[in-house]
């Protein structure tokens, strides 16, 4: 840990900088936390100084202060304020919805602190602290934090090492169904009219398997009906195709991927393919979801497709394209999720 810096021991002028320049980056999103921590002040001072922008504006952090009206919140209660939405969900502080609101900020503010705030001034604050509103993540309530943890500190690093001494590729794999109805981004139209995507009426989707490296490689395969176990079996005959080393291949725990006939296929391999599984209700560790996404977002989802023929020569058209562009699919492995695995073999 490096040393403090004092702030004592500093000109009016330096000082003064500094606290500006601090402000000015956690209002443009910046992590208080961090912004602090680079500039080698102790951590609660960050907080200390937006308290004082907020009552009084960047005057209040000229070096000799100009008075102002009195701080409804101070830097301890930032501090807390903080911690907790970026650190809690709010059923963890008995509200009823698991996503906070400026409402809900709200209510925490005055049972916490007795300050009453409009709806308004809250957002204020949250945008002085460097929170801002985001579309979730969505992760299943039945996944298990320990589970992860384990996955990520101890099964896939023991993965990775077994992978480097038998000079295995790693893969990662997942199944998924794109239909002829997605939409993906935005359009624009008169306010307050909502556009209208064009559309056939008529419903229809593909089914498909892919895996990635961490290399850049990309395998993929359209699927007539279900995925099943006999499918998942093809698959895997593909994956191993022109391949002289070994496959570890991560999956999560679809049915097909623990039925019979797939551990008897992966045991007749002879240790040219071996299957692990990710933890449950985690296709956030999984990077080939990635893919899928990619697809969705960029290939099927801002089209007009009037049959199923065209929607699988779109579907294969951005899947080969990927595969010609290592980088891409490698790019893909630097998603926050999924960075764990960018240096697997």
């Amino acid at each position: 840990m490096g040393k403090k810096r004092d702030g004592r021991a500093m000109s009016h002028a330096a000082l003064e900088e500094i606290r500006v320049r601090a402000v000015q980056q956690v209002e443009a999103g910046e992590s208080p936390e961090a912004v602090i921590r680079a500039l080698g002040f102790g951590r609660t001072v960050i907080y200390d100084w937006l308290a004082k922008y907020r009552s009084g504006g960047l005057d209040a952090l000229r070096a000799k202060a100009i008075s102002g009206r009195p701080a409804q919140l101070s830097g301890s209660n930032l501090r807390w304020i903080y911690a907790t939405v970026a650190g809690k969900n709010p059923l963890q502080m008995q509200f009823e919805f698991a996503l906070w609101t400026r409402k809900m900020i709200q209510e925490l503010i005055r049972q916490e602190f007795g300050v009453r705030l409009s709806e308004v001034s809250v957002g204020r604050v949250l945008k002085k602290l460097g929170l801002t509103a985001q579309k979730p993540l969505r992760r299943a309530y039945q996944q298990d934090p320990k589970a992860v943890e384990r996955w990520l500190k101890r099964v896939f690093p023991r993965i990775q090492a077994e992978a480097k001494r038998e000079g295995a590729l790693i893969f990662f794999a997942d199944e998924a169904r794109v239909r002829s109805d997605f939409h993906s981004g935005t359009t624009w139209a008169p306010r307050g009219k909502t556009p209208v995507a064009p559309a056939t009426g008529v419903r229809f989707g593909i089914n498909l398997m892919s895996a990635i490296s961490p290399r850049g490689e990309l395998r993929f395969m359209l699927v007539e009906g279900r995925v099943n176990a006999t499918v998942f079996v093809q698959f895997l005959l593909r994956l191993l195709r022109g391949v002289e080393r070994p496959i570890y291949l991560i999956v999560d725990g679809h049915p097909s991927h623990r039925a019979r006939e797939t551990l008897d296929f992966v045991k007749a391999t002879e240790g040219q393919l071996r299957l692990f599984f990710l933890p449950p209700y985690s296709p956030e560790l999984n990077a080939d979801e990635l893919v899928w996404n990619h697809l969705k977002s960029h290939g099927v989802g801002r089209r007009f497709i009037q049959t199923r023929d065209e929607l699988k020569s779109l579907v294969i058209a951005h899947l080969r394209s990927l595969q010609r562009t290592p980088a891409r699919v490698r790019a893909f492995f630097r998603e926050r999720n999924v960075r764990y695995a960018a240096r697997a073999c």
